[in-house]
Order: C-alpha cells, then structure tokens, then sequence
C-alpha cells in the first residue's frame, strides 16, 4: 500500500490558545486552547498527499481553503502535531463516531450523516490515545 492509495487519516491538533475561526458556511465559531482531532478520507486521486497540504496550511506555506479543516489548521494558533492513518480503509465516519463530541455540528461532515467529524479534548495524550484506538477498532469491522 503506498501513499497513492489512500484511506483515513486523523490530524491531532494542538490550539494553544483560544480562538475565533470563521468556518465557510458553518458560520464563526470561538474554540478554547486545547486538543482536537479531524478525521477525513484520502480515497481520491493523490490518496495521503492530502495530508501534505494541511501540513502546508498548518506551516504557513499555503491560504487556499477549500474544507472546513482548513480554517482550523491555518489558524496561526494550530500546531499540526501528528497523523494517524488506516491505509486502505474507508473508516473515515467509523472513526470520527468513535472520538469524543467536537464543538462545532457538522464539521466536516457535510456529505455524511456524522454530527462532526471534529473532536475535542483538554488533553493531547488522551485524545491521541482514543484516535488510537477508534483507527483500530473502525479497522477491524
């Protein structure tokens, strides 16, 4: 499997302090410091190079934003801190059902039944820890 091929992908990340994020259509929305974690599919043409563009925004080497994530890893108060995959798998809502509740209905979740795929947690070792695991259990059936 190479990274061509896609499958799941969680960002872990780090909001050091809080912040405002105008999120396209889903309105502004006042996020506190903390972790969170967004889960999405890289089953498209280019499979986990779509990674490599929100590691782009989150550095600052790119501003085009075209998903809601987009707004969360461009902010200036974003550090991208690691990615979780399921190579292959196509769990993206499997996961995103199993983390912790985000705080923004609909994050991500425009084309799926999902009530975010954005989750939230005051801590990054826990909340890496539950990614983890929801990759593991969504992959296992």
């Amino acid at each position: 499997m190479t990274d061509a091929d896609g499958g799941t992908y969680t960002l872990l990340l780090e909001l050091s302090r809080d912040a405002e994020l105008e999120v396209g259509a889903l309105g502004i929305h006042r996020l506190p410091a903390g972790a969170y974690a967004y889960t999405g599919s890289a089953l498209g043409s280019g499979g986990f190079a779509r990674v490599d563009r929100h590691r782009r925004l989150a550095a600052g080497e790119s501003d085009t934003r075209h998903w809601h994530v987009d707004y969360l890893t461009g902010h200036p108060a974003t550090d991208l801190i690691t990615v979780v995959t399921s190579a292959g798998a196509d769990v993206e809502c499997a996961v995103a059902g199993r983390l912790p509740d985000g705080p923004i209905d609909g994050f991500g979740a425009s084309d799926c039944d999902c009530r975010s795929h954005l989750a939230a947690a005051p801590s990054l070792s826990a909340l890496t820890e539950s990614v983890r695991s929801a990759h593991r259990d969504a992959t296992r059936g």
